[in-house]
């Protein structure tokens, strides 16, 4: 996939472009004041980004999963109590 720079001043004055550019599967970085600050891209790509996301998180089930499961000990602070004020 090929990428274009776009100052932000420019995308907005030829957003059609950059949105045709970005449905042909091109990146279109958006840069403001020289630090790159947005990409658009198609949906397409967008969608396999989301997928590959989700992916890579772990679902609940999973993370109960890796809870230790041995009834082993653990290091506990020491904590003063919190005065009542009764």
């Amino acid at each position: 996939m090929t990428q274009a720079s776009w100052p932000l001043f420019e995308a907005k004055n030829r957003l059609s472009m950059v949105i045709d550019a970005a449905c042909q599967g091109e990146a279109q970085l958006v840069t403001r004041h020289n630090q790159p600050v947005a990409v658009v891209l198609s949906i397409e790509e967008y969608m396999r980004l989301k997928a590959l996301d989700y992916r890579a998180m772990p679902n609940f089930a999973d993370q109960l999963l890796a809870l230790p499961q041995d009834d082993a000990l653990f290091a506990r602070l020491e904590l003063e109590p919190r005065p009542t004020g009764l």
